[in-house]
């Protein structure tokens, strides 16, 4: 499969790009869809929650670790500064394989960094250059996504595409993290299990970059423009320009903001939470069982309200489905007050718990994938302004993730769940007023 679409000569008067995909009797989304999405959710996840339990097994602090971390979100947040790059130069695929490579070369560095003695110094680096590769990733990868389907393929794709993201997220966060505790258990120190660890991480990528070789579309480039044209300075303008002339497009940041704040809290915190002795408020878990709680079941009850979702949205109609799924993304956060109240010693009731709240939240994340495509990114540069509106999620779950850890120190583990759950009303407020500027073809 090519991997350069052939620019198409038109008039300047057409300054109006469209999508150009790519016609490939191997294009069917059952191909790429989940291998995609399953490469997506795997570096992303090492670099902003697995990240976090490699630390915290390595003695920093909760606002050491959520402030390290949750910096790390700095790529998401300013991705749509390099996204009409993607959208304009090249094709997607270019990007897509090109930073698969990239980020089986800096996870590899992680691993290898791990045993020297400024090894914080050098895997935050390293992460931190995993995070621009993997939010450029997400730029090309969503841009195949978005070009490839319609409003209602998307809809009922967009399960899919959740589930296999997050078989990634099971993987690192779950078999992963579980895989260090036994490594640890047999005697390994950290700073080697962790290495072994990352080592994997990269040698997958290094496989997916072989497969969407072989099975990735193009996913086209931007069409309406000569290549000088495409490159000019006037392009990159009129990417940004064209986003904030949308209708209503204030209250539409707001709402794409605001849909995770209360999981932007919970996010870093809640896995320390579960790791940190009971002397400390915490519940006492060990890697092992971590892994298999918070990873493991828990991205599964995920994965099964990602689904659920998904059917949800595509029978309701967004419009109509909306605020029903914000309700449940942010309700069960009241399940970790619940556990630093009761502190279960038995792993049932914890899993259970985690299992509640990671079930409303991925039923309920599919509004807010689905209020970024097709009501804030529809337009002339559907690539970049879906990036522009992750990367305001990006920057929400930025600045909530690197006050987290201070402000969970500075009131406790229980003082900080119940601030998470008055937070919350702040999404449910937006998705209430949430405009739809752009007819909702599902309803």
């Amino acid at each position: 499969m090519p991997m350069k679409l052939a620019a198409q000569a038109v008039p300047a008067a057409r300054p109006t790009p469209a999508v150009t995909p790519a016609a490939s009797p191997r294009a069917h989304p059952a191909l790429w869809v989940p291998s995609l999405y399953f490469a997506m959710g795997m570096p992303m996840t090492a670099v902003t929650a697995m990240s976090a339990v490699m630390y915290k097994n390595l003695g920093l602090s909760n606002s050491e670790i959520a402030l390290y971390t949750g910096s790390m979100y700095l790529p998401w947040v300013i991705k749509p500064l390099w996204s009409p790059v993607v959208e304009m130069f090249r094709t997607k695929k270019f990007f897509v394989l090109s930073m698969e490579l990239v980020m089986a070369a800096t996870l590899g560095g992680v691993a290898a960094s791990l045993p020297l003695p400024g090894y914080l110094r050098w895997t935050i680096t390293l992460f931190w250059l995993t995070g621009f590769a993997s939010a450029t990733q997400d730029i090309a990868a969503d841009g195949v996504y978005i070009s490839a389907m319609s409003h209602r393929q998307q809809a009922t794709y967009v399960g899919v595409q959740g589930v296999f993201w997050n078989f990634g997220r099971v993987l690192a966060t779950g078999l992963l993290v579980s895989l260090t505790g036994s490594l640890h258990g047999m005697g390994l120190s950290w700073a080697r299990s962790w290495m072994a660890v990352m080592g994997v991480l990269s040698a997958l990528m290094a496989l997916s970059f072989a497969w969407h070789l072989r099975v990735l579309p193009s996913g086209g480039r931007a069409a309406g423009l000569g290549g000088a044209e495409r490159a000019s300075p006037r392009a990159f303008l009129d990417a940004f320009a064209s986003f904030f002339a949308k209708k209503s497009i204030w209250t539409m940041i707001a709402v794409v903001y605001f849909y995770r704040f209360g999981e932007g809290l919970i996010e870093k915190i809640g896995p320390l939470f579960l790791l940190d002795p009971r002397a400390v408020g915490g519940l006492g878990l060990d890697n092992v069982r971590l892994g298999t709680v918070n990873g493991t079941y828990g991205t599964a009850a995920f994965i099964v309200g990602a689904l659920l979702g998904g059917l949800f949205a595509a029978r309701l109609g967004l419009r109509r489905s909306l605020f029903v799924l914000a309700l449940a993304a942010n309700v069960p956060h009241a399940t970790y007050l619940y556990l630093s109240q009761v502190r279960p010693e038995t792993l049932g009731p914890i899993a259970a718990a985690v299992m509640i709240e990671k079930l409303g939240y991925g039923f309920g994340s599919v509004g807010h994938m689905l209020y970024m495509m097709q009501q804030v990114a529809p337009g002339p540069y559907k690539t970049a302004h879906y990036a522009f509106a992750t990367g305001i999620m990006g920057l929400c779950m930025m600045s909530t993730g690197m006050v987290s850890g201070a402000l969970q120190e500075a009131v406790g583990y229980r003082s900080f769940f119940v601030i998470v759950i008055a937070v919350s009303a702040l999404p449910l407020f937006f998705a209430w007023k949430a405009p739809f500027p752009v007819r909702d073809p599902t309803s």
